[in-house]
């Protein structure tokens, strides 16, 4: 049977200490029991595993059929989170989108603590939120260096446990702001207590936060930066730890897998009129039905079909 066996303290401390003992921690969007199943039990061809799991609020809007627009009751998701958590191990850093009121955040700080959220990740907007990836940049209005600060500082002050993390997400590259005024808004923001940053960025190559990076980590020897590279996959893991990443998210991949290759079944049943052609892109019944008691038959079938 499927179940997790650590408890939710345990799980919560897990995400500080692979930060602190690891140089590199690979997180991997999930959004459903069964795509953490998937994603706990996955190997690479070398041994490679995904250290954690990200909550995103992306992934999450959109399975609703919603909007990016951090419309969804915070307490849901982490309802969902606890489904999660009742079949994997693994830490979850969780997407807090703008964090919402500093006297708000104090509260879901606590809450994420007692689900055993490990972190989570709150950008620097301010009013409606839209999603960071939309072309048109004017749809963003970025909070004051001083109001985020203040709402980093609450939520470090509001914390049950000092496992608990938050990291401050920069969203000074995706509105066009200088690298310079990045930079600026990161060290505000660490001075305010933040465990970490992530340095977003929605160019097509990996070149612009390479070189926010690698400036921030001459300045910080010590601080945990993310990279979420949905908009360069082309950027190796390798070539991020160079500059200085030793986090990287894979912020959405599991739930749009999961569109195409329903895209797909739905196609080759209407095209053939049967489900023969649709059953080539299907794992087997018997392994769905006893995914509760060996979960890796999935993974091994994953495997089989790579090599």
């Amino acid at each position: 049977m499927v179940t997790s066996t650590i408890s939710n303290a345990g799980r919560s401390a897990s995400f500080r200490t692979l930060v602190e003992d690891n140089s590199f921690c690979r997180i991997l969007e999930v959004h459903s029991p069964i795509s953490a199943i998937v994603a706990d039990h996955a190997l690479g061809r070398d041994g490679q595993e995904f250290h954690g799991f990200w909550s995103s609020s992306l992934t999450d809007s959109a399975l609703r059929g919603l909007p990016d627009i951090e419309i969804l009751d915070p307490q849901l998701r982490l309802n969902w989170i606890d489904q999660i958590f009742a079949v994997t191990g693994k830490p979850m850093v969780m997407d807090g989108d703008t964090g919402g009121k500093s006297d708000h955040f104090v509260y879901r700080v606590a809450e994420m603590e007692r689900h055993g959220v490990s972190a989570v990740v709150i950008e620097d907007k301010q009013g409606d939120k839209r999603n960071s990836l939309l072309d048109d940049a004017r749809v963003h209005t970025l909070a004051t260096v001083e109001e985020f600060s203040a709402k980093i500082a609450a939520g470090k002050a509001a914390q049950l446990t000092p496992d608990f993390m938050i990291f401050a997400r920069l969203e000074g590259l995706i509105v066009g702001l200088s690298e310079a005024e990045a930079l600026r808004r990161a060290e505000a923001y660490l001075e305010a207590g933040a465990d970490g940053l992530v340095i977003h960025s929605k160019q097509r190559n990996s070149q612009q936060v390479v070189r926010v990076a690698r400036q921030l980590r001459n300045r910080h020897t010590d601080v945990p930066l993310v990279a979420i590279p949905t908009t360069y996959p082309q950027a190796s893991e390798a070539e991020l730890v160079e500059a200085g990443f030793n986090i990287v998210i894979y912020a959405n991949h599991m739930l749009r897998a999961s569109v195409r290759a329903m895209e797909e079944v739905c196609h080759r049943i209407l095209d053939h009129s049967r489900a023969l052609e649709a059953e080539e892109v299907c794992i087997e019944t018997a392994k769905i039905i006893g995914v509760a008691d060996d979960p890796q038959a999935l993974v091994r079938t994953a495997s089989a079909q790579r090599s």
